[in-house]
């Protein structure tokens, strides 16, 4: 079908439907009314009855109320079956002309995707399904669309993220997959909350590029004629809070990054960041493995969680795995001494790259060049949950230097089904050590990189007032909840994606 006469269709559908709700209204009914207030909701009503028999409804017939949108309608001339859905399930109603009266001239007017209110008594039809018998009829809401032909699975995916109030309307399962990340936001914060932290609110404009190395989305104030950066990361904003004396504090947090846009990556996305005064990286992981594992459990009832054609064990503990272990485990050709050679790493992984990617790697140290091996080599390969630690120095310029190998930082990162679930460290409390750090990433920015941070004054001043030792830790929402809802894209379990202009 040409595009031209899809639209035809359309327009003559719309018509149709705006013709009908005057003809409610010349009937006495507001095509967009308000007041009516349904007493019951459908699926309370169906576990409330599920063992209810035919005869024991007929003897003692149940009134209820209920209203929701038309989402099947069967007619047979004076009768007809129609199936509402509320925000609890469905319900089938029947209606009869000789029941109703007048009121069946509403009826015979309403389309697939009305919402209608109905009261009647409750009885199983000949098939057994628990059915409404009409009394009363009154229509609410005029849809002027027509739902999409075969919109359950409509192939082209872009419509449905674009049009999700048509997803969530007509495909109850994505609906479900929503209620579940609520499920697992809700858990998230109990579980904090029962262990004493304090939720706050920070700043999502920012003055400076900084809490993360991302590429920032830009912005200005008018009044103070200044620009600002939307928030990458609200890491200093609550690092400051326990300086300030709140010693365990979280957010759940949105933030831009501008970045591209992947199955896995959204420009605007939720995080959760928490921190916890007298902790170390160790009992962030500790703390990790607890409240996942928990999560799992709360939002799917099970430890074992299927994802896309696999089993996700969340069962804690969780294998810890060295990065420099792992490169060499992919990596067999490299020798200790290798991974400590930026040249070497050049060289081992430059087959693997365009030009243009090779070019990025020369001005990267051993650190660095180190990091972009294991995300070559090893970052798919981590199915199962498990804790990468022992990060270079040279990437980790929030975290703490380990003790006795000041090349590392005491942190770790979370991989699941190959993803970066999440990121945590033992925090940098040195204001003398974070102005160095910070000045390096400065120096990075001069030799052309792209995703740094800037120097934050104000945050080495905070640090010079005293942070007590410090764990923190930056936890995905939505790729969790990709995981918990055995959805394979994060714009599955985000409600309005980020979208190309729709072509008109």
């Amino acid at each position: 079908m040409s595009d031209e006469t899809e639209s035809a269709k359309e327009h003559e559908l719309y018509s149709q439907r705006l013709e009908k709700a005057e003809r409610w209204r010349a009937l006495g009914c507001n095509p967009f009314g308000n007041g009516f207030r349904p007493a019951d909701l459908a699926g309370d009503i169906a576990r409330k009855h599920a063992a209810d028999t035919a005869e024991q409804l007929e003897a003692a017939p149940p009134s209820h109320s209920i209203a929701g949108r038309v989402v099947a309608l069967r007619s047979f001339g004076k009768a007809a079956f129609i199936k509402l859905r509320d925000r609890s399930g469905e319900l089938q109603i029947h209606v009869k002309k000789d029941v109703l009266g007048d009121q069946f001239e509403r009826f015979k007017l309403t389309d697939l995707g009305d919402f209608v209110g109905v009261k009647g008594t409750l009885f199983r039809s000949k098939t057994g399904e628990l059915t409404l018998a009409a009394t009363e009829y009154l229509p609410l809401t005029k849809a002027l669309r027509a739902p999409p032909e075969k919109w359950h699975g409509l192939a082209d995916v872009e419509t449905r993220y674009r049009q999700r109030y048509l997803d969530l309307a007509w495909n109850p399962e994505v609906k479900e997959v929503f209620l579940r990340r609520t499920a697992l936001v809700r858990y998230l914060r109990e579980f904090l909350d029962r262990r004493g932290f304090v939720e706050v609110e920070t700043p999502m404009m920012h003055p400076l590029v900084s809490g993360a190395a991302a590429r920032p989305f830009t912005t200005h104030h008018n009044a103070l004629d200044i620009p600002l950066f939307l928030r990458i990361a609200p890491e200093l904003y609550l690092k400051r809070l326990v300086v300030g004396g709140l010693e365990r504090v979280y957010e759940i947090n949105r933030n831009f990054r501008n970045e591209g846009i992947s199955t896995r990556h959204n420009p605007e996305f939720t995080m959760l960041e928490w921190y916890q005064a007298y902790a170390t990286f160790e009992d962030m992981m500790g703390c990790t493995e607890e409240m996942l594992s928990g999560a799992a459990e709360r939002v799917t009832g099970s430890l074992r969680v299927p994802y896309q054609g696999q089993t996700i064990d969340f069962t804690p503990p969780w294998p810890r795995l060295p990065m420099a272990e792992a490169v060499r485990q992919a990596f067999p050709a490299l020798s200790e001494s290798d991974l400590k050679d930026a040249d070497r790493l050049r060289a081992e992984m430059a087959p693997r790259l365009s030009e243009s990617e090779r070019k990025h790697l020369d001005a990267l140290g051993p650190g660095a060049m180190l990091a972009v091996l294991f995300e070559h080599g090893v970052e798919g390969r981590l199915v199962q949950p498990t804790f990468v630690t022992d990060f270079p120095t040279e990437i980790s310029p929030l975290a703490r230097r380990n003790d006795t190998r000041p090349e590392i930082a005491d942190r770790f990162e979370l991989f699941i089904v190959g993803r970066e679930i999440a990121n945590g460290f033992s925090e940098l409390n040195d204001p003398l050590d974070q102005k160095g750090r910070f000045e390096a990433q400065l120096e990075a920015k001069r030799r052309g990189a792209t995703e740094t941070m800037d120097y934050d004054e104000d945050y080495i001043r905070a640090l010079e007032q005293g942070m007590p030792p410090t764990g923190g830790e930056g936890l995905g929402v939505d790729r969790l909840a990709m995981l918990l809802t055995d959805t394979p894209s994060i714009r599955d379990v985000i409600l309005f994606p980020l979208l190309k202009p729709e072509k008109r």
